[in-house]
């Protein structure tokens, strides 16, 4: 986004306009994860998912013609690598993390191989919102540019947290992924409580991959998702658990992200790579703080310490 018309005044603007724009695959897919994990399971196959599902989103509008059936169908590719996900992982003596590094492999395999027609042609991409044009400044224009599938996203950090605490099926995730022992006793399936978690989370996550290739950067590339699906496994650490925390971890890392574009549109282009790098070093020390044999992990569901 320029910022030459209003000059280091437009570098916070374009930080918090960058904000918006790359926080929302990261929440849609820390949403899907923090899903998966109340119930027990770690999915670290959402980055095949997020890729998969840019590739559905940005194939079907370019064959259709409809955007919003682009992003149906990614997240019905979501499901279905979550299905394929839940059936492996709920098989005895199969580790979540081999299963979820195979699905990397398969995800992503899958969205290469269909995807190679797709990178040249030029979809419709979904519509923004127009929040600035009170505003004569390109700048200020550009950066109220909202996507409805970000405000989509904001709506469900609140709903899911209501649900975990104030429904029925939400009480049988947590039951399930806290002490799967006593869920039986209490009659739940837990086979079929994770499932459904899993297949609803990859759901989520194949959202975010329609963001990516419909609306920001709004292409389909191979190299898409930049790692935010394995980046989004430490959002949910870092957020505890905590959709409400999952949408703060998420605004924190798109803005670590938005950090080198916005220096580089006013000429500071020294240590760009450094600053692109920004989001990777706040994974790392992320996962070096949460992670110390010292700390104990408040809100982790107790089925996930036994793995």
């Amino acid at each position: 986004m320029a910022t030459e018309t209003i000059g280091w005044w437009g570098v916070p603007l374009a930080i918090i306009a960058g904000t918006i724009r790359g926080s929302a695959p990261f929440l849609f897919v820390s949403l899907g994860e923090c899903l998966t994990e109340k119930s027990g399971r770690i999915n670290l196959g959402l980055e095949g998912t997020l890729l998969l599902g840019a590739m559905t989103a940005y194939a079907t509008s370019y064959l259709t013609g409809s955007p919003w059936l682009g992003v149906l169908m990614a997240g019905v590719a979501g499901m279905f690598l979550g299905l394929i996900h839940a059936l492996l992982v709920q098989q005895p003596k199969v580790n979540d993390i081999a299963v979820g590094i195979a699905m990397i492999i398969f995800g992503s395999g899958i969205a290469f191989f269909f995807g190679k027609p797709f990178i040249q042609p030029v979809a419709p991409r979904l519509p923004a919102i127009e929040l600035g044009n009170w505003s004569d400044i390109p700048s200020v224009k550009a950066a109220l540019q909202i996507s409805p599938l970000f405000i989509l996203g904001l709506a469900i950090a609140p709903l899911m947290h209501w649900f975990f605490r104030s429904t029925r099926w939400g009480l049988f995730i947590r039951a399930v992924g806290d002490s799967p022992e006593a869920a039986k006793a209490m009659g739940i399936s837990v086979n079929k409580v994770r499932m459904l978690a899993i297949i609803a989370g990859s759901f989520l996550a194949g959202l975010g991959g329609a963001y990516l290739s419909l609306y920001y950067p709004g292409s389909w590339t191979e190299r898409i998702s930049s790692g935010q699906g394995l980046m989004a496994v430490a959002l949910v650490i870092f957020a505890r658990w905590n959709p409400i925390q999952c949408l703060y971890a998420a605004l924190l890392f798109g803005g670590a992200q938005a950090i080198g574009p916005a220096l580089q549109s006013v000429g500071v282009t020294g240590y760009y790579y450094l600053f692109n790098a920004s989001p990777y070093i706040l994974t790392l020390l992320i996962m070096i703080i949460t992670c110390s044999p010292k700390r104990t992990l408040r809100g982790v569901p107790g089925a996930l310490t036994t793995q």
